[in-house]
């Protein structure tokens, strides 16, 4: 099979033929039906995120079940699934306690086994323990969700990470209550993704912030009530404007960049919630006034894949897609081939794109 690997940080995605190796005892091999492109992936091939190298690259995606281990228990072959960001393992603290998405033992189980076997000889494992920038990837069982739906797999895998860590950090992180006023900082795959879980929480006001008009015109289609360019326009200043003074009650980070952070820390009102989803790089600091961070009683909370429990959440979403609520077509602004992955990524790197799909 075909897959895209990435070898060295600073350079472009590998795409080789690679031999599969056989599944482990409870991997479930999946044909790979659409795979997402996501800012995590760029993030490692520049080594802002230092995961170690050669990887097969690629997080977000849906396909259906070929083939099975001796000891899988959860799928069968034919089965449609949407791969999730980390295996679970069940037992440890964080899974007794209703937030696998910290599992202790995920990066145990998904980055240790070996994947695939180059014409070379040397074997790879996956990020995540998924891998789906490729025809197929093998996955831990507990990586993978059966849904029982029509909608196609260039939806579907946008739910793998984009859309449950928006809609997640929006319901479970950070709660947004009806009539609420919410403004998100970066609109991009993610970013949307909030604006639409905070539209479905009956939010208010929704104001958009990005430079990118593609993105802006994409805010106001998915729900956003104001976009703006933070270029032109101070966007602390205008959300005040539009809330009395005080500012919004709820404010998400979508960009993973300490300005924006900080940025984000100010849009939100005396007690409001500031929610950070972006990804910064592990050397990223940012320095808060200690005065402020007691006397404005804000809540400042970090959001890692939308604290989704995946079981739980993603048929969750699946509905809302079902039933119309939810729109994921249009998240969609580019199709490309496998072997176009690298002009995915340059797109993602300038900005271009909502979501980029290979199918």
């Amino acid at each position: 099979m075909r897959a895209a690997l990435g070898l060295e940080n600073g350079h472009t995605l590998s795409i080789e033929n690679v031999e599969m190796l056989p599944p482990g005892p409870n991997d479930v091999i999946v044909k790979i039906g659409a795979s997402g492109v996501c800012h995590t992936d760029v993030a490692i091939l520049q080594g802002a995120l230092p995961l170690p190298l050669p990887l097969i690259l690629g997080h977000e995606g849906a396909g259906v079940v070929v083939e099975v281990g001796s000891q899988v228990t959860s799928l069968a072959v034919g089965d449609k699934v949407i791969g999730s960001v980390g295996a679970v393992c069940g037992h440890c603290w964080h899974c007794n306690h209703g937030m696998t998405h910290h599992c202790d033992n995920s990066a145990v189980i998904t980055m240790g086994p070996k994947k695939i076997r180059r014409a070379n000889g040397d074997t790879l494992p996956a990020f995540v323990g998924l891998g789906t920038f490729a025809e197929a990837m093998t996955a831990h069982e507990t990586s993978l969700v059966k849904v029982q739906t029509d909608l196609p797999d260039e939806q579907l895998a946008l739910i793998g990470c984009a859309i449950t860590s928006g809609l997640g950090a929006v319901f479970n992180t950070a709660k947004v209550t009806p009539g609420a006023s919410v403004a998100v900082v970066g609109c991009g795959g993610v970013g949307q993704a909030v604006i639409q879980g905070a539209r479905i929480a009956g939010a208010g006001r929704i104001i958009a912030i990005d430079p990118v008009a593609k993105k802006r015109e994409a805010a106001i289609k998915f729900g956003a009530t104001d976009a703006i360019d933070p270029t032109e326009t101070d966007p602390v200043e205008y959300a005040r404007s539009l809330t009395g003074g005080r500012g919004v009650d709820f404010a998400f980070e979508v960009v993973g960049k300490p300005a924006t952070i900080l940025q984000t820390w100010d849009l939100a009102r005396k007690a409001g919630t500031v929610t950070l989803v972006g990804m910064p790089a592990v050397d990223a600091t940012v320095t808060l006034p200690a005065f402020a961070l007691s006397s404005d009683d804000k809540r400042l909370l970090g959001s890692l894949y939308g604290g989704t429990q995946a079981r739980r959440d993603i048929p969750l979403i699946v509905e809302l897609a079902e039933t119309g609520r939810l729109d994921l077509g249009s998240m969609i602004t580019r199709r490309l081939l496998l072997d176009e992955v690298n002009d995915a990524v340059r797109a993602l790197e300038a900005g271009e794109e909502i979501r980029s799909v290979l199918i």
